[in-house]
This record gives C-alpha cells, sequence and structure tokens, in this order.
C-alpha cells in the first residue's frame, strides 16, 4: 500500500509555481483527504493507511501536517526525486481527476467544503473520520459513467 506521503508528493508534484498555482499544508490535506475518500467510494479500500482526523480546519492526516507544518502557511516544495510509477494506473487517474476537480480551488475554499461535508461535519473535532463514513459520502458524489 502506498502512504499518505505517496499521495501528497503526487499533488505537489503537479502544482505549477510559473502559474501561481502553490500547495500550503492546508490545501494538500484537502487533497490528500479526497483521494482517499473517493479511493474508499470506488474500490471499497483506503488509498493509504495513515487516519484521517476532523480538525478545526477540517480533515488532517496528522503524521502529514508534523512534516509540513514548518512551512505554515507558505508554499510546499516539490518533491525532489518522485516517481510516479509507485502508483496503479487506476490509482494515477483518480489522483489525477482528484488534481483536475479540486486542484482549482484555494485552500480556504476547500476547508470551507469540507465543512458541508459529512465525514467531517459528523466527527467531533480530534477524532478519526472512519472509512465507512467516507465511503458513504463519497459514494454519493460518483457518476455513474
Amino acid at each position: 500500500m502506498i502512504s499518505c506521503f505517496d499521495v501528497a508528493n503526487f499533488f505537489l508534484s503537479q502544482a505549477d509555481e510559473d502559474a501561481g498555482d502553490l500547495i500550503s499544508n492546508l490545501k494538500l490535506q484537502k487533497l490528500v483527504y479526497y483521494a482517499q475518500g473517493f479511493h474508499l467510494a470506488m474500490f471499497g479500500q483506503p488509498l493509504f493507511s495513515e487516519e484521517i482526523q476532523a480538525w478545526v480546519h477540517g480533515p488532517v492526516i496528522p503524521e502529514l501536517y508534523q512534516k509540513f507544518k514548518i512551512y505554515d502557511s507558505k508554499p510546499l516544495p516539490s518533491p525532489e526525486d518522485f516517481n510516479l510509477e509507485v502508483f496503479k494506473p487506476e490509482v494515477l487517474e483518480l489522483l489525477e481527476d482528484v488534481q483536475k476537480i479540486y486542484g482549482q480551488f484555494s485552500a480556504w475554499k476547500l476547508k470551507n467544503m469540507t465543512y458541508e461535508e459529512l465525514p467531517w461535519s459528523s466527527t467531533e473535532t480530534g477524532q478519526i473520520i472512519s472509512y465507512q463514513k467516507m465511503k458513504e459520502y463519497f459514494k454519493t458524489l460518483l457518476v455513474d459513467a
């Protein structure tokens, strides 16, 4: 299984600094959360094993937060030696879709979006957001092809 850090590296590798497309820790947390949620809905299993907790500013993966907290709200650096081959083709496609749909939004917009969603809003602050809540909610967002 890949880790939340692999997923984070994917999103960080997609940032286009020249276009002003920068990713803060807050935005990264939300993108990785969305990737986990859609993976649960589509494949019935977690994308990564690190837990997601309900924090004041939305869903957060504590280990990922700790790694990048030194940057505060500044843009995070792109990974230096990141290899897309860690992902199966269907996972890569899912991550690209999450990037295309959610990557366009600001960190604060993503935070506010998660406030409206049941996985975060129905979990007490500091508690783990369950896979079941995420799976059930994100299934409602899938469009049958």
